[in-house]
């Protein structure tokens, strides 16, 4: 059973999600939040697995609200960080990029059907591959472009990355070029299961929340450069 934490300040695009969760097989709706203060303090209480986050709420933002949200359940839970899944009404939108650099997982058009949703939040809920990884590429690309980031700028690579084997370095590289797992491990002759070892032990050397946050990662710091 997926627990799920509902967060928009819509109150009809809050409902229609709710509804369509509660009428799927194996997720159960923990909560409805209209604002991120109100979030971040049903988050701690109820504990679900996937939050859908929208982003451009009054008061604290779902970016905000995000940052809160893991650094407590990093800091107080000691369990697995709920996987937030943020709700946006275009891809290229620069509050999706600061969500995803936060920690979260994905990010969710709100015009997306009933199927996109609930696969979305099994996606994210089980931990695989990010959800729709070249749109999330192009996404990061756009804004690390616009803000002159990478190696070439000047910027300077977090102190684990310098301690990421060459398969882990690889597996993030291909990560932040879109590849799914499953790509991975062919263009990589390795198993899919050995795809998510070097995922996850990169993230832990890198105290990342997120395959998302790996992919900002890798090319804030020049590891990957857009359109490279």
């Amino acid at each position: 059973m997926t627990r799920v934490l509902v967060v928009d300040d819509q109150f009809l695009i809050r409902a229609g999600l709710v509804g369509v969760l509660r009428a799927a097989p194996g997720v159960e709706v923990v909560g409805e939040a209209a604002d991120g203060e109100e979030a971040v303090a049903l988050a701690a209480r109820t504990r679900p697995d996937v939050i859908l986050m929208d982003i451009r709420m009054p008061g604290l933002n779902g970016i905000q609200a995000t940052e809160r949200i893991l650094a407590r359940s990093t800091t107080e839970s000691g369990g697995p960080a709920p996987r937030i899944l943020v709700l946006t009404t275009f891809d290229l939108d620069e509050y999706v990029y600061g969500a995803l650099r936060a920690g979260a997982s994905g990010f969710l058009l709100k015009d997306s059907g009933p199927e996109r949703l609930l696969a979305a939040v099994a996606a994210v809920g089980g931990g695989d591959a990010l959800f729709a990884p070249s749109v999330t590429r192009r996404l990061v690309e756009a804004f690390a472009r616009q803000a002159g980031t990478g190696a070439g700028n000047g910027a300077k690579p977090p102190p684990g990355l310098a301690a990421l084997t060459t398969r882990e370095a690889q597996v993030l590289k291909l990560t932040a070029r879109g590849l799914s797992n499953v790509e991975i491990a062919d263009r990589l002759y390795i198993s899919e299961a050995t795809v998510k070892t070097h995922l996850n032990r990169t993230m832990t050397k890198l105290d990342l929340n997120s395959r998302a946050q790996a992919v900002v990662v890798a090319y804030e710091t020049g590891l990957v450069t857009p359109g490279g």
